[in-house]
């Protein structure tokens, strides 16, 4: 299935705008794209490539993120995706975490109590518990978690779900077109100009990935991020386990419906904003430590070999949370960001930001933790203190 299949077109080459146009073709945007669209909203969504092609439809799938204000509709929405969506996105409920040993599994422990705390059941196991739920586990496990909540999804079914899903109701996704700037009128943002021509907007959605800083900044809003490349490798095909779902020794991934375990994992790559679409990315020396790491997580694992490996780039906050907000002086302007957690808050992102274009406010969680201005007081050289340096390696 071609990624041109994803896109809808008004058949010619003359520009035509909407009512919301969306920047960024990822999971992030897209999920707006679909429940503007489903709010009966004219929405067009522009991608300088094709659309998940990036980040968004290439990670460990996870859906599991107890740790954003959005995490109870996150839960309430993924069983129910295929539903909404009307085209599968493989999600499976609930996920097991092995800690191979007392450090790592009293850091676990943390999210279990901030997830039992919401009201989310966890289950604790012990090593042998761990071997008989995951049978590619070894003697190397010492304990586990059993989340009865959470789970997987395939991250390309669900980009494409998600843009068949806007399609269906109306809306447009353009892919290869490249945004250049914005045209204004006082406070507000009446036209996004690219090199396929501009396209008029009463409201402008900015969801670009690594890119939303630079474009925001087209608009003189500063938001503070830094790029890093993320990598994840895939195995040969291996006998099913029952659940597929498995995390640990700071990896995250999945078992794939043919068997594959594609799993990625810190520490990533900072790397300098690409202002072009991407090209070839060859694998560096990261992907064989993450294979080293899933031998030593799944032992019985450790044979297969690696038939594939890639990178995407994934933007990150100074603090790792995402900012979803309408910064001032813009009446018409929405930016978001997830800060590499997008693929799983997506359903939920999605709604949220939709929200805030149609209404001002989001009405099923708290999001003021996510505003923009959280960094008001943030020191100007934060990246360099942090040490995040096109080149050196961080534990994200």
């Amino acid at each position: 299935m071609s990624a041109n299949d994803l896109v809808t077109e008004d058949g010619t080459d003359t520009p035509r705008g909407a009512s919301v146009v969306i920047v960024g073709g990822g999971v992030t945007g897209l999920s707006a794209g679909f429940w503007l669209a489903e709010a009966g909203i004219d929405v067009l969504v522009l991608e300088r490539g094709k659309v998940g092609w990036e980040a968004s439809g290439r990670n460990g799938g996870g859906c599991s993120h107890h740790h954003s204000p959005l995490f109870a509709e996150e839960q309430r929405l993924w069983p129910i995706m295929d539903d909404l969506l009307g085209y599968p996105t493989e999600f499976s409920p609930n996920r097991i975490r092995i800690a191979l040993s007392a450090q790592q599994y009293e850091l676990y422990s943390r999210a279990v109590v901030n997830a039992r705390h919401q009201g989310f059941e966890v289950d604790e196991l012990d090593a042998r518990t761990v071997r008989e739920m995951v049978p590619l586990a070894g003697d190397s496990a010492y304990a586990g978690h059993y989340y009865r909540f959470g789970g997987h999804a395939n991250p390309h079914r669900t980009v494409q779900a998600f843009a068949w899903a806007i399609r269906d109701r109306g809306g447009r996704v353009r892919q290869h077109v490249t945004v250049t700037g914005f045209r204004t009128e006082g406070d507000r943002v009446t036209g996004v100009v690219t090199d396929r021509g501009t396209f008029g907007c009463d409201h402008l959605l900015i969801a670009g990935g690594p890119q939303t800083g630079r474009l925001a900044a087209e608009l003189g809003v500063h938001i503070p991020m830094r790029s890093a490349r993320a990598e994840m490798i895939v195995t040969e095909p291996l006998p099913l386990m029952p659940i597929g779902g498995i995390d640990g020794n700071g990896l995250y991934g999945r078992q794939t419906l043919r068997g594959n375990l594609a799993y990625g994992g810190g520490p990533h790559e900072w790397i300098e904003t690409e202002f072009l679409p991407a090209g070839t990315r060859p694998t560096t020396p990261l992907a064989g430590n993450i294979a080293r790491r899933l031998a030593q997580l799944l032992p019985k694992a450790a044979h297969a070999r690696v038939i594939r490996s890639w990178a995407g780039v994934i933007e990150n906050t100074p603090d790792g949370r995402p900012v979803l907000d309408r910064p001032a002086p813009w009446r018409n302007l929405t930016v978001g960001t997830m800060s590499g957690v997008g693929f799983g808050l997506s359903p939920a992102s999605g709604r949220a930001l939709m929200q805030l274009v149609r209404d001002g406010r989001c009405d099923f969680a708290n999001i003021g933790s996510l505003r923009l201005d959280r960094f008001s007081a943030l020191e100007p050289d934060w990246a360099e203190l942090q040490g995040w340096l096109p080149g050196a390696l961080a534990s994200v």
